[in-house]
């Protein structure tokens, strides 16, 4: 099924009240069941997209790291005493990722907050696609009045072309998680012909499902005259509580000079130590999930109320009102307005490596089901 730059969407102003998915606190782990009241609900929401949480292995290699770090790390990265493990795991990252260098922050919001902070003084102009996520949104500056991508990229094309030699930063994410697009960022190359590019995305959920590794797709990003800069949560398909950022050594380096790097409480070791001695489960559940975004691509192609791809776990519900009716047949899905409490109602179902290929088969027949009724 074809990636759409503007699924449908409902206004909320133009739901009835019941429409909208009650709030609901748990009190629990995510897992491919969740218990609300007295009733257990299929789950097909959050970002957990290798669904790592799940593992038991994992759990106790992370168990055995908490024990070895503590659960919390009271000393900053420019302590005269250090952990090897964040040297260790920066490295690591980087090489894997064919980045020169790494830093990693205890969040991917701040992590995106130093990458632009350094960055967008040096430019001249700053360019910032349409999705941009937040974290790398430098304060002086907003987004556009909304328009799709692709009409953005033909925009900044067009711009390049006429005005004179300068230093261009452009801001975008890898992927649109709340519409399920994957950008594509090889146009830059033309513009790195006359200007002098910079290229800072985020990545928070391409980290484990996109690119030929666990990653990212910073190797695939990487062009010619254009510095690439990619920052993110590692919190979500990586399930650890930090962020990273991938650039030129000089980049980094800069970046940690800053005192929202040296003066920041870092993030877990013992999370990192884990992702370091689990890679073996990591790479099992990055392919499970992304067999099970394929398959389910493939089940509900001839479905015209469903917007996805077969390379990301995220797939559109086009008519929101639809996450209600899931609810109702015991399958909860992520319905919520965004990016503010008056936009549109953006409900989506996520896949992860958590769920079975009967939790799959769930979800396709209650969709076919719905489909019926509504045919």
């Amino acid at each position: 099924m074809p990636l759409s730059s503007n699924p449908f969407k409902i206004h909320p102003r133009f739901l009835p009240n019941n429409i909208r998915l009650k709030t609901t606190s748990l009190n629990q782990s995510l897992g491919p069941v969740v218990r609300i009241g007295k009733k257990d609900y299929l789950f097909f929401s959050g970002t957990s997209y290798l669904g790592m949480e799940a593992d038991r292995h994992y759990e106790e290699v992370l168990q055995d790291c908490i024990r070895l770090y503590g659960a919390n790390h009271g000393l900053s990265r420019i302590n005269n005493v250090r952990l090897k493990v964040f040297d260790e795991f920066e490295k690591f990252f980087a090489k894997n990722a064919k980045a020169e260098a790494a830093a990693v922050m205890s969040s991917g919001f701040l992590a995106g907050i130093a990458a632009s902070q350094w960055l967008f003084p040096k430019a001249d102009t700053c360019w910032i696609a349409p999705d941009t996520h937040p974290a790398i949104l430098p304060l002086a500056l907003k987004i556009d009045s909304p328009i799709n991508f692709e009409t953005w990229k033909k925009k900044c094309l067009e711009q390049a072309e006429v005005l004179s030699s300068r230093k261009i930063l452009i801001l975008g994410n890898t992927v649109d998680p709340l519409r399920a697009e994957i950008h594509e960022y090889a146009w830059v190359k033309e513009l790195a012909k006359k200007h002098e590019v910079t290229l800072l995305l985020d990545e928070s959920h391409a980290f484990g499902v996109l690119g030929k590794s666990l990653f990212g797709t910073y190797a695939e990003q990487q062009y010619p005259q254009v510095n690439l800069v990619v920052s993110g949560s590692l919190g979500k398909g990586l399930a650890m509580p930090a962020g990273i950022i991938l650039g030129k050594e000089e980049v980094i380096e800069g970046i940690k000079s800053q005192s929202i790097f040296i003066g920041a409480s870092p993030c877990s070791p013992a999370n990192l130590q884990a992702f370091l001695e689990t890679q073996d489960i990591y790479r099992a559940q990055s392919q499970k999930i992304r067999d099970f975004s394929g398959i389910f691509n493939q089940e509900t192609m001839d479905l015209s109320t469903l917007i996805g791809s077969p390379n990301f776990p995220v797939f559109i519900l086009k008519n929101p009102s639809w996450s209600i009716d899931l609810e109702r047949m015991g399958i909860i899905t992520s319905s919520f307005s965004y990016p503010t409490a008056e936009s549109p109602i953006i409900s989506r179902i996520v896949l992860s490596a958590f769920h079975s290929l009967l939790d799959l088969g769930a979800l396709n027949g209650a969709l076919r089901n719905l489909s019926n009724q509504h045919s």
